[in-house]
Parts: structure tokens; C-alpha cells; sequence
């Protein structure tokens, strides 16, 4: 049994702790929180018996095994050297944080103390992903050419504006998808030797509320991306090949309890749909990947999860991302 100590009594906890209470192998040991009133009623919804408002208090109980850090991406940092310091292994919400020096300062506790680690893209646990990579490892499938994607939601007066805007709130999805096509395709080391151009629109928070950029690496791949937070419910990812067309027909970073599809069209051929169900959701199969890694010793996800060095690779896209596209907005 995998006792987990919960930081946060956002939405985000919401699910962790639905997915946990779904697991046999899991139970919640802790749950911590600024605001009483939200405290005892997450508790009271979820059966949790012991609760604090003090962090130090859960980094030191030794009835926790692993805790799940779903505390705003700017207070991710402090959060997780804090764990590491008190020698627990950690689950952390995305985005990694918000700045490169935060990141890689969080990455330098985690390997200073050795211990598990693993930023949490839930989606990237989810089997739909594990098929995804299968797909494009499939010779038949040709030379990956060119990406496209785009999520947006109209969410951006609920996010904490520390939180950096539309490319930490929903940017790292097609990012982080993005990441792991080219890196299933072309190699390990391509994701970084890049070009870059982007454009974006600053909200009346004074964050990124809409991002676009064009991407350019150094093998002749092709990328657009684009970002909000200021309006719509949408979502799409399409990936051409030399051989034909891949695209989701389902929400590709919300895979669900039930049926998940791509759609493979050839360009000689007729359409094939690529189907995944599943009984559960992402964050179950998130909990899940944690509990293996825990079982076998692991220090790190693995793949299609992301890997210390891949939330890295992530975050600096993010963060070129942002720079990129603030320096037109202030051009204009």
C-alpha cells in the first residue's frame, strides 16, 4: 500500500485523490491545505482522516510514502525541495515551475537527494499514449515532416496569475506531446536543436492569454503550435508523415475512462481508426505508474512519462516560447 501525503485542495486534488481512492494499492495519509473550511470539506468528500495547515507537518510524517505536490506551478520550487530534504519521493503537478532557474533547482534537490521524482502530465501515463508511441515506432507510418496543435479554454480568470499564463496553464500539453513525437521519431537528442518564431497577446493580468509560434528543427521538421486561456473548449493535434496523416479524434490530454481515438489516414488508402479503452482515466493511470516506480525502486517515470531530463526540455521550450512571443507583443 502506497500512503500519500496531498499538497493542495485545488480542483487538481479532486482527481489525484479520486484516482487514489480507485486504486487497491493506494491510500491517502495526509492532506494539506492553507483554508480550513476547503480542508474539511476535500477531507470529509474523500474519507480523510488526517489533515493539516502545516507543510512541515506532512513532509515529516513517517505514515507518508510519496506525496503529490497540486500546489500552484510557482510555489513548485520550494515544495519539492522541501520533500527531498525530508527524503520523500514526489509527484508534481504541471507545469514543472515557471522560470528555467526554477527548474533546474528543483531538478538539482531531486538529484542531490536521489529519490523519485516525476513532473505530472498525467496524460503521458494514460495507455492511450503507450499505443500512440507504438504507432510511431511502426515503420509503415513513414518519416515524421510536420506537427500541428492548439488547446484552448476559457479559464484564464480562475488561474492564478503567478501561474504564468496560457503556456503554463495549457501550452505545456501540446508542448509536452509534441516533445515526445519528435523524440519517438527522430531520435533523442532533436527536440533541442531548434528554430524558433512566436507571437502572442498579453492579457489584462499581464500574462501570455494567447501564444502561436512556429518551430523549425535542425532535421527539417516542422512545427505550429498555438495556446489560450481567454476563450473556447477546444483541441487538436494532427501529425504528418511522408506515408499519411495522424490526428486525435478525442482529447488527446484528457484521455478518459472509456473510448480514446486517433484516426491514421494514409495518403493511398482508406482511414483506420486507432481506438484505446480503458476502465479509468489519466490520473488513475498516473497513480498507477507511481506505485510501479515505487515498487521496482525507480528513481524516475518511465516513458511515455516525462523524465527529469524531459521536463527540462519541456520547460526551456516554454520559457523560449514566452520570451519569444512577449518580445513581438512589446515590438507591436
Amino acid at each position: 500500500m502506497l500512503r500519500w501525503g496531498i499538497l493542495g485542495t485545488g480542483f487538481i486534488s479532486h482527481a489525484m485523490l479520486g484516482a487514489i481512492r480507485d486504486s487497491e494499492n493506494s491510500a491517502v495519509a495526509m492532506l494539506y491545505g492553507r483554508n480550513e473550511a476547503a480542508l474539511s470539506e476535500l477531507a470529509t468528500q474523500y474519507g480523510v482522516t488526517n489533515t493539516t495547515t502545516d507543510q512541515a507537518e506532512l513532509f515529516a510524517n513517517p505514515d507518508v510514502d510519496v506525496i503529490y505536490i497540486a500546489l500552484p506551478n510557482h510555489l513548485h520550487r520550494a515544495a519539492t525541495e522541501a520533500a527531498m530534504a525530508a527524503g520523500k519521493p514526489v509527484l508534481c503537478e504541471k507545469s514543472l515551475t515557471t522560470t528555467m532557474e526554477d527548474a533546474h533547482a528543483l531538478i538539482a534537490s531531486v538529484q542531490a537527494a536521489n529519490i523519485f521524482f516525476a513532473e505530472g502530465l498525467m496524460y503521458l501515463a494514460h495507455p492511450f499514449m503507450q499505443q500512440l508511441v507504438t504507432v510511431l515506432r511502426d515503420p509503415s507510418v513513414g518519416e515524421l515532416r510536420s506537427v500541428s496543435g492548439f488547446y484552448a479554454a476559457d479559464i484564464w480568470q480562475v488561474v492564478n496569475p503567478a501561474g504564468g499564463g496560457t503556456l503554463y496553464n495549457l501550452g505545456c500539453y501540446p508542448v509536452s506531446l509534441l516533445h515526445l513525437v519528435v523524440q519517438t521519431m527522430c531520435g533523442e537528442g532533436a527536440f533541442a536543436s531548434r528554430s524558433i518564431a512566436a507571437f502572442g497577446n498579453i492579457g489584462k493580468d499581464s500574462t501570455l492569454q494567447d501564444a502561436s509560434l512556429s518551430v523549425r528543427f535542425d532535421n527539417g521538421v516542422l512545427a505550429n503550435l498555438h495556446s489560450t486561456d481567454g476563450h473556447g473548449m477546444a483541441h487538436a493535434f494532427t501529425i504528418v508523415t511522408t506515408k499519411g496523416t495522424l490526428c486525435f479524434a478525442t482529447n488527446p490530454w484528457l484521455p478518459v475512462a472509456g473510448e480514446n481515438k486517433m484516426i491514421w489516414q494514409p495518403y493511398d488508402g482508406p482511414a483506420r481508426d486507432i481506438v484505446v479503452e480503458t476502465k479509468h482515466g489519466a490520473f488513475y493511470h498516473q497513480t498507477k505508474m507511481v506505485e510501479r516506480a515505487q515498487a521496482m525502486g525507480a528513481k524516475e517515470a518511465p516513458r511515455p512519462s516525462p523524465r527529469q531530463s524531459d521536463s527540462l526540455e519541456i520547460m526551456r521550450f516554454l520559457t523560449e516560447w514566452e520570451t519569444a512571443a512577449r518580445s513581438q507583443d512589446t515590438a507591436q
